[in-house]
């Protein structure tokens, strides 16, 4: 079975900042989640999987390509959709989707022309298969980069932050795309939504500051918090009064009012008990609490 291994990787950039801090994870077939803030080393790490930089040390292996060795090897058989994704502004669709499957390889005419027609319409672009990529609404925009993606039956597909600013309609059909695709390939989300990886994962990572805190299912992170999450909702003004007393990792506002999670190991009077979610996990993680829990 084709599995991603990566061990003990490491980058630190030339201004001092250590992107990644010896991550190891190991990655099987079906949709995987890497989660975290903006800046945790989420894109380098996508980067440097996808050959696009150089790590400092340690390794990593796709099946049996050593992908830090053999980029080319790596390549022949990667989807990248990375989080900014160029278009041509003249250039239509199925144009620019012939041009990108000439770039991987694939020279026979008729055979293109046949792949590139079933790709636009497997991401349901072929009625916009003559307008310009760069006319297309965000959505539209990351369904092409789906297709692009997926020219050449790669074996190992890296999404970056892929529904970052689109409209919930259109994040439903990205995510109906994607778990399809997973069924057959390793597929690599990366974002910083944890909607995402709750929807879509079975498998997933939180990193945070360039190290690895969590990796496993997404159902064991959440029973991890089992018992340990309550709530309430409090006036903005006394937002600060709770922060001293209690272990708050979340709060939004419903209704005008605070809604604050606690993290704790006993009862809180004036709490409720609430099962616990994976946004409870990725900010109790991000703040450090309940280590020896997670």
């Amino acid at each position: 079975m084709m599995q991603l291994s990566i061990k003990n990787l490491t980058k630190t950039y030339p201004n001092g900042v250590t992107a990644l801090k010896n991550v190891s994870l190991t990655i099987n077939k079906g949709m995987f989640g890497l989660l975290g803030p903006n800046g945790a080393g989420k894109s380098t790490l996508m980067r440097t999987v996808a050959t696009l930089q150089e790590a400092d040390s340690g390794s990593i292996q796709l099946g049996d390509i050593n992908v830090l060795e053999d980029k080319v090897a790596l390549r022949r058989v990667l989807g990248y959709l990375p989080q900014e994704f160029g278009v041509y502004p003249r250039i239509s669709a199925q144009q620019l989707l012939d041009h990108m499957a000439v770039l991987k390889g694939i020279t026979d005419k008729k055979g293109r022309k046949t792949l590139v027609d079933a790709m636009l319409e497997r991401v349901n672009l072929q009625d916009h298969r003559k307008k310009s990529v760069s006319s297309f609404s965000g959505g539209m925009r990351q369904r092409f980069g789906i297709a692009q993606a997926l020219l050449g039956e790669p074996k190992l597909i890296i999404v970056d932050e892929p529904t970052a600013g689109l409209d919930p309609g259109e994040r439903n059909r990205f995510y109906n795309l994607l778990s399809e695709i997973g069924e057959n390939v390793i597929v690599i989300l990366s974002t910083h939504i944890v909607d995402d990886v709750k929807e879509l994962c079975s498998d997933m990572a939180i990193i945070h500051e360039g190290e690895v805190l969590f990796s496993g299912s997404p159902q064991l992170a959440v029973d991890s918090l089992d018992g340990l999450i309550y709530e309430r909702t409090i006036g903005k003004a006394e937002m600060m009064e709770y922060q001293q007393k209690y272990t708050i990792i979340s709060n939004k506002l419903v209704s005008g009012k605070t809604r604050i999670h606690v993290h704790s190991e006993e009862p809180i009077p004036g709490f409720s008990p609430v099962e616990a979610d994976l946004e409870d996990v990725f900010f109790s993680k991000i703040m450090g609490v309940s280590a020896a829990q997670l």
